[in-house]
């Protein structure tokens, strides 16, 4: 369906990508995978609007008819008066009407075979959409996703979870045979997640989807193209097949680099002997033979070992702090209340220890985020905050704590940077480098706002954060990181999120958002509710094996014990066969 051959394309600032190459076949589903600022995003706009890019290298595309697209930025028209299945029927209607009305025109008309052409394309596109059967299928897709309950809801009352799936089911039946969406997950609860792993799965036509998240990357897709250094590598397989292939490359070339460091080390000793001769005699065949022992090492060394797609460099995240709070708490809500049109919240109580990681968890539009920016506000008296909390928080919406069009280094000279040399020093540790610095910070990628917005977080050494939705954008990287730097936090943390694999990893415990309310939940139990509800309870157990193994392998690979680690490579690949047993 997609053919790219030898593409190359670049921005003022850097270069994306250079000579490369990747076939994506007829019904496949394959994710787009990279870390924040590759040019995802970039290279789907390249694919549906070729002829507005200078570019080289070749795309071509199969006549698919319409392309299908989904946005990481689909908003939702207030004014919007059409139900939730008017507004996926809208354009069957349409059809419906302009084929009616062509009709109608041919019983009239003196010029019929313009107006016969006409009416076969309609019919054509008609057909290839399904029409006859398009209110049938509205019904099965939302169903599907569990939103069968909505159906004569309007749109303009919608969340933005329930949206972006009504929005999914819109494009996947207007465009059955191609659909790109970029980052359809993020901000999704886990309800809503999992009606988008079940839509994507069903769905028979090809799709090109942009994700970092871990739940569909592990359940959804067949093929894997990966972004990496100006290159694109494509595997076919699942996620979970293209990390053990990974790893296994990663052995393969970190045993090759071994050896080859090996032979430097010995060549290079036998240099310095050399040189020690030469020193000593005045002898112009000594002299030569060091010339030559000296290319020779230093052709072994360019030709070392190298992987862009297996050694990407993690951001380094970090969050300190100045002072310790010395209340016994830190956070206090007393019989506190949020209400809109309707009542979100009411009479929570809740109270927070100075060390204390909580995740604030719940569906799409139940006033999570409202009381996460009430508390940073700090405005009602139903909240106290302990008068030695220094609070800083992440937002969903970037530039909370800058001038988004001021550059990078702008920003860091107002913060206190005196020398340039500190900041791209500083900078370099959340993968900002080069030409990067003199970007607006508006310039970049979704995932890369976020990462400079937690660089920046960082500086202010709060002691207590509060973090909205701050894996949304990352790449898989560079969520791992972050939950690094939140486990390593001596601080409070409240944070919302709707990632199971965050709150589970790093969270001290739950408060769950159900009934108009907040309740404390321990993450054991939060664990089993999600187990229940979405996951098999063996594929978790072999999931929990399987990343234990892999943090053995990269144990062994440190010391170099090659040997072991191909060992553990072979019970790593059983347990892997066993997760797709228990999936199928």
């Amino acid at each position: 369906m997609i053919k790219v051959q030898n593409l190359s394309y670049s921005y003022p600032q850097k270069d994306l990508y250079k000579k490369v190459s990747f076939t994506i076949e007829n019904n496949v589903h394959c994710a787009l995978i990279g870390t924040n600022g590759t040019g995802k995003s970039t290279l789907l706009d390249l694919i549906m609007h070729s002829e507005e890019y200078l570019y080289d290298g070749k795309i071509e595309i199969d006549n698919t008819g319409r392309i299908g697209y989904v946005s990481q930025f689909s908003q939702l028209d207030p004014k919007e008066d059409l139900t939730v299945f008017q507004y996926i029927s809208d354009e069957f209607v349409k059809h419906e009407q302009k084929i009616f009305d062509l009709c109608k025109e041919m019983e009239t008309a003196v010029d019929l075979e313009s107006i016969f052409e006409e009416y076969q394309k309609e019919l054509d596109e008609w057909n290839a959409i399904d029409g006859e059967s398009h209110e049938i299928n509205i019904k099965k897709q939302l169903k599907l996703a569990d939103l069968q309950k909505l159906e004569e809801q309007k749109i303009s009352s919608l969340s933005g979870g329930e949206f972006k799936l009504v929005q999914v089911i819109k494009e996947m039946m207007l465009s059955p045979r191609f659909l790109i969406m970029d980052e359809p997950d993020v901000f999704l609860d886990f309800n809503h997640l999992n009606a988008l792993r079940n839509l994507i799965n069903a769905h028979k036509g090809t799709l090109l989807i942009i994700t970092h998240n871990r739940y569909l990357l592990n359940h959804c897709f067949n093929k894997m193209l990966h972004m990496e250094n100006m290159d694109v590598q494509e595997f076919d397989g699942t996620y979970t097949e293209y990390n053990y292939e990974l790893l296994a490359t990663k052995i393969d070339l970190e045993e090759a680099a071994a050896a080859d460091q090996a032979e430097i080390d010995r060549q290079s000793r036998i240099l310095q002997k050399s040189r020690a001769r030469a020193s000593e005699m005045d002898n112009p065949s000594l002299g030569r033979a060091v010339h030559a022992r000296q290319t020779l090492v230093d052709r072994l060394k360019a030709r070392k070992t190298k992987a862009p797609f297996v050694d990407i460099k993690q951001p380094e995240i970090y969050f300190d702090l100045e002072n310790e709070v010395a209340d016994e708490n830190i956070l206090e809500l007393t019989d506190y209340s949020v209400a809109f049109d309707e009542q979100l919240l009411e009479h929570v109580n809740l109270e927070m220890k100075p060390a204390e990681h909580a995740a604030i968890v719940g569906s799409n539009g139940t006033g999570k985020t409202t009381m996460l920016c009430e508390v940073f506000e700090n405005k009602k008296d139903t909240i106290r905050i302990s008068e030695g909390a220094k609070v800083s928080m992440f937002s969903q919406i970037t530039g909370s704590l800058y001038d988004d069009t001021k550059t990078l280094l702008e920003i860091f000279e107002e913060k206190g940077f005196d020398r340039k040399n500190d900041i791209e020093n500083y900078l370099k540790k959340y993968g900002f480098e080069g030409e990067t610095l003199d970007q607006r910070v508006s310039e970049l990628s979704g995932g890369e706002k976020d990462l400079f917005q937690l660089a920046v977080l960082s500086l202010e050494k709060a002691n207590f954060l509060l973090l909205d939705e701050p894996t949304g954008h990352l790449d898989v990287y560079a969520q791992i990181a972050l939950e690094q730097a939140i486990s390593e936090y001596k601080g409070a943390i409240l944070m919302v999120s709707h990632d199971y694999y965050t709150v589970a990893n790093c969270m001290d415990y739950v408060l769950l958002v159900e009934n108009n309310t907040v309740r404390r939940m321990s993450i054991r139990k939060f664990r089993q509710m999600i187990y229940a509800n979405h996951f098999d309870k063996d594929y978790l157990l072999l999931e929990k094996k399987k990343k234990e193994t892999e943090t053995r392998i990269q144990q062994l690979l440190r010391t170099n014990d090659f040997e072991m680690a191909n060992v553990l490579m072979e019970s790593l690949e059983e347990i892997i066969k066993k997760m797709k047993m228990s999936m199928a």
